[in-house]
C-alpha cells in the first residue's frame, strides 16, 4: 500500500503579491503555485500596504495551492512563510494592525536615519553592533518617523513586527521572528548570547526536535532599544531558526486556509534568507556563492561564515546560523519597466545604452535609492542626442539598474573574505535570480557589465521553496538547507562569461560620481517645496557633468 504523500507549503509575501507553493516534502516536487496580489500605496517617498490584505492573500493563495496540486488537505503537514523584510507592522491591543504597514521602501524615513546612524558611536559602532548601519529602510528609522509623525499612534502600540511576524502569528498567536528577518531591523545585536532576545522561546522547538539550551544567534540591543523608545515586551521572541517549530495552526487559521489544526508552523524568515534556504546556501551547502537577485528591488547576498562590517552592505544573519551579507538598492525591474513605458516599448526592445554612439547613461533613481544611500534622489537621463534611439535610452536604464547592484559585488566578496580580482574568486559563478532573470535583455545585460559566468536556477519560485524547505525542517527534524540541496531547487542553466563591457561600466560610473551630490542629493525640504520629485526624470549634458 503506497505511503500517503507529505506535502508542505511555502508562503512568500512580497511587495507585490504573495506566491504560495505546494511541495512534496520528500523530493521536493513543486505540486502546485497559488497566487494572490496586494496593493502598495503612497506617494513622495511613502510605501504603505495593508497587513489584512496580506492575510486574505495568503488564504487565497495557499487554498489555490492546495487544490491545485490534487491533494487532500490531511496530506498538508507543515507551512511557513518568508516575508518582505523591514516592514513596520504595528498592532493594537486586539493584535490587529493600528495603520497600514511601513513598507521597505518608503523614504520617509531617510532623516530618522540619518540622526540615528550619528548616534550610539557613530557608523563604525552600528556596524560593529547590528551589522548594519540605519538607513531608510531599516524598520528602526521607520519607527523612529512614527514616534515623531504619529505620536499617539506610536503610544497605542501593543506589538510591533515585521511582515513574516505578523503572518506567522496570525497562523499560530504565537508572536516569534527568527535571526534572519530581526537582522533587519537594526535593533537587534549580532553575535549577543542570551538577553532579550532569548526571552520568550520557551516551548519552542528547532529543527533538531528542541532547544536543548541553545539560543539565538544573536539578541535584541537593549541600549539601541532604549535609543528608539522602544519597550522589548512589544517585541516577538527571536526562534533559534527559520525552521524552528513554533506550534500548529490556530482553529481560526485552519478554518481560513480549509486545513487540519495538526499543520506544523515553522518560524519563517525574510524573503532573501528564504532565498537563500532555496538555492541550497548556508552552512549545509555553499558558502562565498554571491547571488544576484532582480526584482522589485536589486540585491547580492551570500551566505558565509565570515562576520561582514561594510557601511555599504547589511549585515544580515542567515536563517540557519551564518551570516548573509546583502547590497539592496531599490530600483530595479519596477524602474526599468517604467521607462519602457515612458518610451512606449516593450521591455525587451532595448539595445545597449552606448549601442548608436551616444554614449547614453540611465540612473534609475525613481524612489531615491538605498544602495548608493541617495534617499531623495530622482531618476537622470544624460547623453541624449537628435539621433539617438530610444531603445538605446531603455538600454541605458537596464545597464543603469545593474550597475547599480554590481557595483556592490566586490563589497559582498570583500565581506567574505574573498579578494574580488583572484582568478578562483572571478570564476565563481553569479547565481541570476528574480522576476528579472527570466528576461533576456536583463541577463545579458548582468552578464556583459559583470564579466562572470552565470547560473540560472530552473526553479522560479526560490523564496516560497525555501520557506517550505523551513516547513519541512520543521516537521522532520531535517536541516533546511540540506533538503534544497538534495532537492536540486538552486540548479539551472549555465552561462559562460563574457569579457566585462569597461566602456559601459565606466561611462555610468562616471556619470554617477559628478552627479553626486549636485543632481542627486534632493533634500526633503526641496522635495516638500517643489523641487526634484521622488519620480522626476532628470536630463543634462553629459560635457557639463564631466566639467564640473
Amino acid at each position: 500500500m503506497p505511503t500517503r504523500r507529505s506535502v508542505v507549503i511555502g508562503v512568500d509575501s512580497s511587495t507585490q503579491s504573495t506566491k504560495a507553493v505546494a511541495v512534496d516534502a520528500d523530493t521536493g516536487e513543486l505540486l502546485a503555485v497559488g497566487r494572490a496580489p496586494h496593493t502598495v500605496t503612497g506617494s513622495a517617498g511613502a510605501r504603505e500596504s495593508d497587513p489584512e490584505e496580506w492575510w486574505s492573500a495568503l488564504v487565497t493563495a495557499v487554498r489555490a495551492a492546495v487544490r491545485d496540486a490534487g491533494v487532500p488537505a490531511g496530506a498538508v503537514t507543515g507551512i511557513a512563510v518568508a516575508g518582505q523584510q523591514h516592514g513596520l507592522v504595528t498592532l493594537g491591543a486586539d493584535r490587529r494592525p493600528l495603520r497600514p504597514a511601513l513598507l521597505w521602501n518608503d523614504t520617509r524615513s531617510a532623516p530618522q536615519a540619518a540622526a540615528l546612524a550619528a548616534r550610539l558611536g557613530g557608523p563604525a559602532a552600528w556596524l560593529e553592533r547590528t551589522g548594519s548601519v540605519p538607513v531608510a529602510s531599516m524598520t528602526a528609522a521607520k519607527w523612529q518617523w512614527l514616534r515623531e509623525h504619529e505620536p499617539r499612534r506610536a503610544e497605542a502600540v501593543a506589538g510591533v513586527r515585521l511582515p513574516h511576524d505578523h503572518l506567522t502569528e496570525r497562523l499560530t498567536g504565537i508572536a516569534v521572528t527568527d535571526p534572519g528577518d530581526a537582522s533587519g531591523t537594526c535593533w537587534y545585536g549580532r553575535g549577543a548570547r542570551g538577553g532579550e532576545g532569548a526571552a520568550g522561546t520557551e516551548g519552542l522547538r528547532d529543527s533538531t526536535g528542541g532547544l536543548d539550551g541553545k539560543e539565538s544567534a544573536g539578541a535584541y540591543d537593549p541600549e539601541i532599544l532604549d535609543l528608539v523608545g522602544l519597550d522589548p515586551a512589544l517585541l516577538p521572541a527571536v526562534a533559534p531558526g527559520g525552521a524552528t517549530r513554533v506550534g500548529t495552526l490556530t482553529p481560526a487559521a485552519a478554518e481560513a486556509l480549509g486545513l487540519p489544526r495538526t499543520v506544523v508552523v515553522a518560524a519563517g524568515t525574510g524573503d532573501n534568507m528564504a532565498a537563500a534556504v532555496g538555492l541550497g546556501l548556508g552552512g549545509a551547502g555553499l558558502l562565498d556563492h554571491p547571488v544576484v537577485s532582480l526584482g522589485t528591488s536589486g540585491t547580492v547576498f551570500a551566505a558565509t561564515r565570515a562576520r561582514p562590517a561594510d557601511p555599504g552592505l547589511a549585515g544580515f544573519a542567515a536563517t540557519d546560523g551564518t551570516h548573509l551579507p546583502l547590497g539592496c538598492t531599490l530600483n530595479c525591474t519596477l524602474a526599468v519597466d517604467r521607462f519602457a513605458t515612458l518610451l512606449g516599448l516593450d521591455r525587451e526592445d532595448a539595445s545597449p545604452g552606448g549601442g548608436d554612439g551616444g554614449g547614453v547613461v540611465v540612473l534609475p533613481y525613481l524612489d531615491g535609492e538605498r544602495t548608493p544611500d541617495l534617499p531623495h534622489a530622482a531618476g537622470l537621463v544624460t547623453g541624449l542626442r537628435h539621433g539617438t534611439d530610444p531603445r538605446s535610452v531603455l538600454g541605458a536604464a537596464y545597464e543603469g539598474a545593474a550597475f547599480t547592484v554590481l557595483r556592490a559585488l566586490d563589497h559582498l566578496l570583500a565581506a567574505c573574505g574573498l579578494d574580488p580580482a583572484a582568478p578562483d574568486v572571478r570564476d565563481r559563478p553569479l547565481r541570476l535570480i528574480g522576476g528579472g532573470a527570466l528576461g533576456r535583455t536583463w541577463t545579458e545585460t548582468v552578464r556583459r557589465l559583470s564579466g562572470r559566468p552565470l547560473v540560472v536556477p530552473a526553479a522560479e519560485e526560490l523564496v516560497a521553496l525555501g520557506a517550505a524547505a523551513l516547513a519541512a525542517g520543521a516537521v522532520t527534524g531535517a536541516d533546511p538547507v540540506a533538503l534544497t540541496t538534495a532537492w536540486g531547487t538552486g540548479t539551472g542553466e549555465i552561462l559562460p562569461a563574457v569579457g566585462r563591457d569597461e566602456e559601459t561600466w565606466n561611462r555610468i560610473a562616471g556619470v554617477l560620481s559628478a552627479a553626486t551630490p549636485a543632481l542627486l542629493s534632493t533634500t526633503v525640504e526641496e522635495v516638500g517645496q517643489g523641487g526634484r520629485g521622488e519620480a522626476d526624470v532628470v536630463e543634462v549634458d553629459a560635457a557639463s557633468l564631466a566639467d564640473g
